[in-house]
């Protein structure tokens, strides 16, 4: 690819594409290729101009050499492109902008007065409708307000008046239905899937494969804890399946052979063999947009105040409009009056607020799903930890293995790797990167696994029965023992480790070591939350008393809970908010899921098993837990953002009455005022709530 360097300056650089003019998804094949690479920090693409800025560390022949080697018909990467990028739909909304200003603009340049008055009563027809059809459904709302205010300056001849309060009230229409699909869009974009590898049968094997190279026809193997990566019909095996992305069921649906799966959907319990349909990404994304839509979650409380308060206000201002004529028989100040109302400040302020909050979240490695969240964050005062993964690093590593029996150690970690390697946890990944550094094939020698959540794996292998997991399951559920004369080996397990332990037939046949180091920050991040509001820290866990007190001790926590079953943390979170306190959960397993669907607000690690992603509200980044102080000190300026816009709505629209009312003001006077607070308030409400911290940027 030619292009030409028109600036640089040290780690920027801005280039001109010299390959005529770029379409919309031209310039999205740039941007995303661009953010692929490991030199690039930050990259905008401009599509009418040509132009790409590239923020850069590094050598700038590194950027150079990528440009170069860039090609549109590289079809790597144009599958680095998602569905939805949004810049189709920013180009949308500056063209309708613009189209309004300018015809706004020639109309009164051009067009003789007469003509002008006519279409303007043409326009406030579609006022006065909205209006009636409230009243015929026995509600006095703001439609009614704005179409007596439009109608009441016509019949006074004042077009200019009524014509810029219809370009106002336009202005906000467009600006609410933008920031709107934005938000949905964006949210959408999040919420697709990220499923890149499933497990794909082929000839009786299961074979971990790309999704990309799925084709119809296929049947791929999708267990506990995992999501559905596309859309098709169940083969073999039955599972009960959270499908609460796309239709807003709390509780999951029992699929057996022969029932239609959807993909993004995820399995709580239970495996399948599913025949897929459809691989094109099964129009998740606007059934996705469809759920949004329809749902509630978007809405915060304030929000959900701001419409309704904006609604009760009505007939107040109806009510001083007529008492100021009944006082004064001067139909301009009552007009004055009408010209006001807190309708588009508190409609359009609120919703953009929080979806700039949301907005930052992203910018951060944080998506959150709805503002009512972000409001649970700010005022939650109890936060829940799990350990493993939260606390502790995502990617924990195997220390050491014991053996017992005459098995070798190789051997029991092909076995244990074999059985891990189907399910979604940090301590199964952790095995499965052993064997794999290790050089084992760890080939399937088992039948068909069964997940037990929060226990462990059992399946059989060579006609022998198999499980893996917790002491608890191993042990006391299914009843393994000690080899004769190695109870004091066993009695002698290193500490300090988190212990997995293998039995084949009954007899315990190793115990992994597990090195579940403390994430550096935790400490820090705890006592920092504690500063920000949070009352009380609390860590629950699974794992034994010795090593729960020690990570409890380290990490700074109010309460600890261990040896703890995933109905035991939902359990907990239920007694708090029995309490009347507001309850946030961070978790990453299968086993965190009821707590995380339990909490006011549930988040979830990016790098966990794909249902608590899927269950939770909120989701961080893997990187460290910094995220969750930002989340916080977001949530908490959104709450102050809010709280600020209503006192000056309300103080500013009042004061225009007053002045109205006392004839100080014009009613053109009047709307000019009333209309320009509202624009400045609402692009107020835009600005990032952690000023003077640079941006994460997405690559």
């Amino acid at each position: 690819m030619k292009c030409q360097i028109l600036h640089e300056c040290r780690g920027r650089i801005r280039v001109h594409i010299l390959n005529g003019e770029m379409t919309l998804h031209q310039a999205d094949i740039l941007e995303y290729y661009l953010r692929s690479k490991p030199f690039t920090e930050r990259v905008k693409v401009y599509d009418r101009t040509g132009d790409a800025v590239v923020w850069y560390c590094g050598d700038r022949s590194l950027v150079i050499k990528a440009l170069a080697r860039f090609s549109y018909n590289d079809k790597q990467a144009a599958a680095l492109v998602p569905e939805h990028t949004g810049r189709e739909l920013d180009r949308d909304f500056e063209e309708k902008l613009s189209g309004m200003i300018i015809k706004r603009t020639v109309r009164r340049l051009l067009l003789p007065r007469p003509v002008r008055f006519v279409l303007s009563v043409l326009h406030a027809l579609k006022y006065v409708r909205e209006a009636l059809a409230s009243l015929a459904k026995g509600r006095l709302e703001v439609s009614v307000l704005d179409a007596t205010a439009i109608t009441v300056s016509l019949i006074r001849r004042e077009q200019k008046t009524a014509a810029s309060v219809m370009f106002m009230l336009g202005l906000g229409e467009l600006l609410e239905d933008w920031t709107r699909r934005k938000s949905i869009d964006e949210l959408a974009g999040v919420m697709s899937l990220g499923v890149e590898k499933v497990w794909l049968r082929k000839d009786g094997t299961d074979v971990l494969v790309r999704v990309k190279e799925i084709r119809e026809g296929d049947e791929v193997v999708v267990r506990t804890g995992s999501m559905i990566p596309l859309d098709g019909v169940i083969t073999e095996g039955e599972a009960a399946i959270n499908q609460s992305s796309l239709t807003g069921e709390s509780l999951p649906v029992h699929k057996s052979a022969g029932s239609y799966v959807y993909a993004g959907t995820v399995i709580e319990d239970g495996s399948c063999v599913i025949r897929v349909d459809k691989v094109s990404g099964s129009g998740k994304y606007d059934r996705i947009v469809k759920m949004i839509e329809e749902s509630e979650k978007l809405k915060s409380q304030a929000e959900s105040k701001a419409s309704h308060l904006a609604d009760k206000l009505v007939p107040f201002c109806l009510g001083g409009t007529l008492l100021t004529y009944l006082l004064t028989r001067n139909a301009t100040k009552a007009i004055s009056i009408l010209m006001v109302d807190f309708s588009c400040a508190l409609k359009l302020a609120m919703p953009i607020s929080v979806i700039s909050a949301m907005r930052e979240c992203g910018q951060h490695g944080i998506t959150v799903k709805g503002g009512k969240f972000l409001e649970a964050v700010s005022e939650a005062d109890t936060v829940v930890f799990d350990k493993t993964g939260t606390l502790t690093h995502s990617t924990p590593r195997v220390a050491k293995i014991v053996t017992f029996g005459k098995i070798s150690e190789e051997e029991a970690l092909r076995l244990a790797a074999c059985l891990e390697e189907h399910f979604p946890h940090s301590i199964a990944n952790a095995v499965v990167e052993e064997a794999k550094q290790r050089g084992l094939d760890h080939e399937e020698r088992h039948s068909t696994v069964e997940y037990v959540v929060a226990h462990g794996i059992s399946s059989t292998i060579d006609g022998k029965k198999a499980v893996i997991g917790s002491y608890h399951f191993v042990f006391e559920d299914e009843g393994c023992t000690v080899p004769k004369r190695e109870q004091k080996k066993f009695d002698s397990l290193p500490d300090g480790y988190s212990h997995l332990y293998l039995a084949v037939g009954g007899k315990l046949t190793a115990v992994i070591c597990i090195e579940d180091p403390l994430r550096d920050e935790a400490r820090e991040v705890i006592g920092r939350l504690k500063a920000l509001g949070i009352g009380k820290a609390v860590m629950m866990t699974g794992d034994s008393e010795r090593t729960a007190r020690s990570v409890a001790a380290a990490v700074g926590v109010d309460d600890l809970h261990y040896e703890v079953l995933p109905e035991d943390k939902a359990a907990f979170i239920k007694e708090e908010h029995r309490l009347g306190r507001r309850v946030i959960m961070v978790g990453d397993g299968v086993n965190d899921s009821p707590a995380l669907s339990e909490s006011d607000a549930g988040i979830a690690i990016s790098s966990g098993a794909a249902i608590a992603r899927e269950i939770a509200d909120i989701t961080i980044s893997a990187e460290d837990l910094y995220c969750l102080l930002t989340l916080k000190e977001i949530s908490d300026g959104l709450m102050k953002r809010i709280s600020a816009n209503y006192r000056t709505i309300i103080g500013f629209n009042a004061l225009l009455m007053l002045s109205g009312a006392a004839g100080i003001i014009t009613p053109t006077v009047s709307a000019f005022l009333h209309n320009s607070s509202t624009l400045a308030i609402a692009l107020a409400s835009m600005r990032n709530y952690l000023p003077g911290e640079s941006e994460k940027k997405n690559k």
